[in-house]
């Protein structure tokens, strides 16, 4: 029955994100072609809590994790960009993301310098950097040093914490700076 209704969901234009971690039940999430406001600001938690889903709120605002292989993200190879689940601001592109193996998205590197922080976790008994969104300081996961070539670096992100916007609807969602990246790769 789950088959059935998840590919009822896909051919309506939903995309079906599994709460994994939280005891929820797979939900439909609105397609991704409805335009956001782009924030340049937090938004409060008041607004969060109404907005986002318990597993997005947890990972972004408790800094939980999404377990591996649960989220559509880290399957969806189409082109775009990625922004965060809070504020919509870009965070990541298509052109640099690569199967780590994990489970989870994974980019080489940012979509521009600034867009995200990097702090020191010693969370769980062991160090890491964790990254964090710039503007919205949603947790979006953490960064390694065994990713590939030109950073060697691994950005490792929960998929909950992010929104994938497709090449075509760049313009419309007010992203049309980002076309020409990739323009440049045809």
């Amino acid at each position: 029955m789950m088959h059935s209704m998840r590919r009822l969901l896909l051919g309506l234009g939903l995309v079906v994100a599994a709460a994994c971690g939280t005891g929820e039940t797979p939900m439909a999430v609105a397609d991704t072609t409805t335009a956001r406001p782009i924030r340049t600001s937090k938004p409060s938690e008041a607004v969060l809590k109404k907005e986002l889903t318990a597993l997005q709120f947890a990972v972004t605002q408790r800094s939980d994790t999404e377990q591996p292989f649960t989220n559509a993200m880290h399957k969806n190879h189409a082109a775009g960009i990625y922004v965060d689940i809070t504020t919509n601001q870009p965070l990541f592109s298509s052109l640099e993301k690569f199967d780590s193996g994990t489970g989870w998205p994974s980019f080489w590197k940012p979509i521009a310098d600034g867009t995200v922080v990097e702090v020191t976790d010693s969370s769980h008994g062991m160090e890491r950097v964790e990254v964090r969104s710039k503007i919205g300081d949603a947790h979006l996961g953490h960064v390694f040093t065994d990713g590939p070539k030109p950073t060697g670096l691994r950005y490792c992100i929960n998929g909950a914490s992010l929104r994938f916007v497709p090449v075509a609807d760049l313009e419309a969602q007010g992203y049309g700076q980002y076309k020409s990246l990739f323009a440049q790769k045809k």
